[in-house]
């Protein structure tokens, strides 16, 4: 399935009756491609009169969704895209049977809709380890709407806060809670553990947190982390006067490189539950960056806010009314498909990297869930730092903060 100079995207296809009815098709069931295209990319996309070219065949398919050898190419069907009006309202495209070739016979039901994906964008002043603010930008308007604290603490946020994430972590990543407090001044050139990033609204509350709870240390005889003991954090969020965990990143190094960052973040949808999602699991350059992306085209929504600051009923929000209330409204419906989340992206462990946030406005029912989008980018971003060779010194910023917790 391909759209413009865009990456092509892979399905496997159903066979069915004769193609006199319609296929039926649950209101849930998720699309076969979805593509995300930013405003400056589809104005350029409109100059071209794009159109979407399936190209369908018969085989099977390999591990990275490629088509094997002996694969027999059935047919090719194009769909012109009128998308002018898909900026302010969904716009069915296509909807029914196209021949994918006159000797062939077949054909191929094709369902094409384009809407509106508005979207948060977030920027962070510096880098999450200088502590910075964070800004919302809209078009040329940039305004704070967050505080972000970078500690070396046990504990994130709030002392009352009190986090039960200890309670579902292993042994093994409690175990070295105690030696935060030693006096090793060059515990960070051994291992990088410890690091919390807490979130506040502009009222000085915390709407969200990131806490390392396994830590980054190097597999035994190697100085680089290992997928086989991933360094790992908690993406935490406010919830009845404690802190919820919701998510799960882990980091480490590629096999075999010791440039590539290879990440797998879990949605921990209930604390009690055992079953977990993973939605996001990918690579980014620690040299150059790359793009973080929660794209559930599959999937759901992974936010539920259990405790919200929206009032539903009114519309409106009832924040702290000092610049941390977006402008805007995204009422998540869970029975509808995800399709894109979040985006966040990150520069080289050399250079300054001030993390530019995108969240779909759909996925933010209030402040919290926009700071715990922005939390996990700031975990994305650390763990860039965490997953360097130990042969390698961290940026002094993270140096000074180990050696504080030590003394």
């Amino acid at each position: 399935i391909k759209l413009s100079n865009l990456p092509p995207q892979h399905a496997s296809l159903p066979l069915n009756s004769p193609p006199d009815h319609s296929p039926d098709r649950r209101p849930s069931q998720a699309p076969a491609a979805c593509f995300s295209l930013p405003k400056p990319q589809l104005e350029k996309l409109l100059l071209k009169n794009p159109t979407l070219r399936v190209e369908v065949y018969r085989g099977r398919f390999g591990s990275p969704c490629w088509l094997l050898g002996g694969s027999k190419l059935i047919g090719k069907v194009s769909v012109p895209l009128d998308l002018r009006q898909a900026e302010s309202r969904t716009v069915s495209v296509h909807d029914g049977w196209l021949d994918l070739g006159k000797k062939s016979g077949e054909k191929l039901h094709v369902s094409v809709r384009a809407e509106p994906d508005p979207r948060f964008v977030f920027v962070f002043e510096k880098e999450p380890e200088c502590s910075p603010q964070v800004f919302q930008v809209q078009g040329s308007v940039k305004q704070p709407v967050f505080t972000c604290n970078f500690s070396c603490r046990n504990n994130v946020g709030d002392r009352n806060l009190r986090s039960r994430s200890s309670l579902s972590e292993t042994s093994t990543s409690r175990s070295w809670i105690p030696s935060l407090v030693g006096n090793d001044k060059d515990s960070h050139s051994k291992e990088r553990k410890g690091w919390s990033v807490t979130i506040h609204d502009l009222s000085g509350s915390p709407v969200a947190a990131a806490s390392m709870v396994t830590p980054f240390v190097p597999s035994p005889g190697s100085n680089r982390v290992n997928r086989t003991n991933p360094g790992a954090w908690l993406i935490l969020r406010p919830a009845y006067g404690t802190w919820s965990p919701w998510g799960r990143l882990e980091a480490w190094l590629e096999h075999g490189s010791s440039d590539m960052l290879s990440y797998r973040f879990k949605v921990l949808p209930d604390t009690t539950a055992m079953n977990t999602a993973t939605v996001a699991n990918s690579s980014i350059s620690i040299k150059t960056g790359g793009k973080f992306t929660l794209d559930l085209t599959t999937s759901v929504s992974p936010m539920s806010s259990p405790s919200s600051s929206m009032d539903f009923g009114s519309g409106s929000w009832s924040g702290s009314g000092s610049g941390s209330d977006f402008v805007g409204l995204g009422l998540w419906p869970n029975s509808v498909p995800g399709g894109f989340v979040m985006s966040s992206t990150m520069q080289g462990v050399d250079k300054a990297s001030k993390p530019q946030v995108e969240v779909g406005v759909q996925h933010v029912t209030c402040t919290e869930d926009a700071a715990a989008f922005v939390a996990l980018a700031a975990a994305v971003d650390l763990s860039m730092d965490a997953c360097r060779l130990f042969s390698q010194k961290l940026r002094a910023e993270l140096r000074q903060q180990s050696q504080e917790s030590a003394i």
